[in-house]
């Protein structure tokens, strides 16, 4: 099992990935600098962790979105390969259009950060399948761009295809229909806003994040 984790200037969660994913498969994760221009030979598992890749200038994760290492991120998860992107790795992923949708400031303009209650909506991909369908979860959060926004009509496709993977039990950032988390139409990229790589220690406060891995990475196995 090889994983890798992309690290932009500003990631901040991309240790805390990695101890994730040694955790679960037993070996470390192959860090990759955003300005490599290929994955390592033979990777089964790609990252975007969480932060504030180039400080968010722009908009968050547009610049990250065109360094040059997502050219062969878009390439992998072409193939197949599976794509996790939390946080600022969701909204790499949005504005490298791997995702649809986008994710705006937070409603009321503050940054949240507690553990929030989450649904698992769709407990059929290869991301959510250690879940129950409709099963209720505790993650934590801890972003000030949250709020993800898409119009009706794209909105309406995700949830008619079993796209939405997670959703807030409560209006968190204002996200539209509470969604937290969202899988694309081959359901091998999924992009989310809160970190279940802050829940796979009881020492965390919970473990609700780690069967996400262990789901991802034992299908795999």
């Amino acid at each position: 099992m090889k994983t890798a984790v992309i690290v932009f200037p500003g990631s901040n969660c991309d240790r805390d990935m990695a101890v994730a994913l040694e955790t679960v498969t037993g070996n470390a994760p192959a860090m990759v600098w955003h300005r490599e221009t290929a994955l390592p030979d033979g990777i089964d598992f790609i990252a975007l962790p969480g932060g504030f890749s180039y400080g968010d200038y722009l908009r968050s994760g547009a610049m990250a979105a065109r360094s040059p290492i997502l050219a062969a991120v878009t390439e992998a998860a072409g193939r197949g390969v599976p794509v996790l992107g939390v946080c600022n790795g969701f909204q790499v992923l949005t504005e490298a259009q791997l995702l649809p949708g986008a994710l705006m400031r937070n409603a009321g303009l503050n940054f949240v950060c507690r553990t929030v209650p989450l649904t698992v909506e769709n407990s059929q991909s290869l991301f959510t399948a250690g879940y129950k369908a409709g099963e209720a979860i505790d993650i934590p959060v801890a972003h000030h761009d949250g709020n993800y926004f898409a119009d009706a009509e794209t909105l309406d496709r995700l949830e008619g295809e079993g796209r939405v993977a997670f959703r807030y039990a409560d209006s968190v950032n204002g996200s539209a229909r509470n969604i937290a988390g969202v899988l694309n139409d081959t359901g091998n990229v999924l992009g989310m806003m809160p970190h279940p790589e802050r829940a796979i220690d009881r020492a965390h406060g919970g473990t609700d994040g780690l069967r996400l891995f262990e789901a991802a990475l034992g299908v795999l196995a």
